[in-house]
């Protein structure tokens, strides 16, 4: 790397907080991106796998986003406007409703909220708790919805919440039908039953412990948590028991939500109609937006009730609008899952292969690979011992074979494939190779001929 570059960039991270995460692992100067490809400043190439976390639906300077982007900074308009109606906003709610289910859309407000994911959720906690007039809400383990103090309060990741105090009060957490760490120490389909079962024995139980809910809040796919997906037969429980019960049902679709896995919206292979809808990440088309989507008997707050100077932010609105119009083309969205299909098959080669690959898991292209230590004693719920220190060290490798990715999940050991939903088949491929090259680098594969009836069997 050029010295000078270098040298500034050390100087960047003594200056930084400690609290900074990406930089950690990809210590590079990135200086240009083009759709999934990303060069360092000594021009060396990576494949993106982490897409600013999902915010980059179409990649690195998208030819069809930027010239919309362009052409709005030369056109005089506004560039932020708190919540004013402008032709950017104007244009991107119609696009919006458009993008929605239709069966929600029909009843839906939108609240435009300061431009995170985080922002979008404490509005959603404000609106149900104004609602409804309860207190008390639903959330998952191994949820992520943000970092201020509502969201945090409602995560489940421990790391994060161990040091502060203060979150809302009666936040009270559900198990999530992890199949592969069943936290009932069951197979997937009784996972499932159970935690339905848990859930409905919680709300109609008078000895419970648990007022009833504002709300119940839950990822159609867990990110951080792992990449874990929920069953269409699960989400359709979820949702007819919480309409019994009088429990709005609110789906964070932050990083799921526009394609991600393969439907505009997670939850919509489900079937179901949730009552609200968070948004950020993706629905900016790279730039920051935020929005809460909501059933309209659910709109009883006062104005200024939930306010942000930047939930008017007009760059967004108009990427935004230019990302959804890309993605409801024809035939976008069936290569989405098209192409995420040969990327979990070509993973699952992989697993036949490398005994520390415990599951691959996910929709679309949202993917995670378990690392495990195959020779590790089990844990009380029989679960192999997850493997962070290899998942850690993946990612390092990977990053010098021209790959980038995140871990997350139990322990930091699930490798998390998040690419531009763009990537071709060749892409895909590229993507697997580098990975192989890189795990093998660190652990040793299977012999051909020894794993050929496993991968056959795939």
């Amino acid at each position: 790397m050029n010295a000078s570059i270098e040298q500034r960039r050390l100087q960047l991270a003594e200056r930084e907080s400690n609290a900074r995460t990406y930089a950690r692992g990809i210590d590079r100067v990135i200086s240009r991106g083009e759709l999934a490809r990303v060069y360092d400043s000594d021009g060396r190439e990576y494949l993106d796998c982490l897409a600013c976390a999902g915010a980059l639906p179409l990649g690195h300077n998208h030819p069809f986003v930027q010239q919309r982007v362009a052409d709005f900074l030369q056109s005089g308009q506004l560039q932020q406007a708190l919540d004013i109606a402008t032709p950017a906003k104007l244009a991107f709610v119609e696009q919006l409703y458009q993008a929605l289910p239709a069966g929600f859309a029909e009843h839906a407000k939108v609240q435009f909220c300061g431009p995170s994911g985080s922002d979008a959720v404490e509005a959603a906690l404000k609106l149900f708790k104004t609602a409804t007039g309860r207190r008390s809400v639903l959330a998952f383990q191994g949820a992520y919805h943000g970092m201020t103090m509502g969201a945090l309060g409602m995560m489940g990741n421990l790391g994060p919440k161990q040091h502060i105090s203060g979150y809302p009060a009666e936040i009270q957490f559900l198990p999530f039908p992890y199949a592969y760490r069943s936290p009932f120490g069951a197979d997937a389909a009784d996972s499932e039953r159970l935690s339905l079962a848990y859930l409905e024995n919680l709300l109609s139980d008078p000895e419970s412990g648990v007022n009833k809910p504002a709300m119940l809040l839950v990822e159609p796919i867990q990110g951080e948590g792992g990449c874990i997906p929920a069953s269409a037969e699960w989400l359709r429980g979820l949702r007819e028991i919480t309409a019994r019960h009088d429990v709005p049902l609110v789906m964070d679709e932050v990083q799921t939500g526009f394609g991600r896995s393969g439907d505009m919206f997670a939850h919509e292979w489900a079937g179901i109609v949730p009552d609200a809808v968070i948004l950020s990440k993706a629905v900016g088309g790279g730039y920051p937006l935020a929005l809460v989507a909501y059933h309209q008997k659910y709109d009883r707050w006062a104005p200024g009730a939930h306010a942000g100077t930047f939930r008017g932010n007009q760059i967004a609105l108009v990427s935004g609008t230019a990302t959804l119009e890309y993605l409801r083309r024809p035939g976008v969205l069936e290569q989405v899952r098209e192409v995420g299909q040969l990327l979990r098959q070509r993973l699952l080669a992989l697993q036949a292969r490398f005994s520390c690959i415990g599951e691959v898991r996910g929709r679309g292209l949202m993917l995670g690979v378990e690392l495990i230590d195959p020779n590790g004693a089990p844990d009380a719920l029989g679960h192999p011992p997850a493997n962070g220190v290899l998942a850690k060290a993946l990612k390092r490798a990977c990053l010098e074979h021209g790959l980038i990715l995140e871990s997350g999940g139990r322990h930091g050991a699930v490798m998390r494939l998040l690419p531009p939903l763009i990537i071709s088949a060749d892409d895909a491929e590229d993507i697997v190779r580098r990975f192989e090259t890189a795990l093998a680098s660190l652990w040793p594969a299977a012999p051909a001929a020894a794993s050929a009836h496993a991968a056959m069997a795939l």
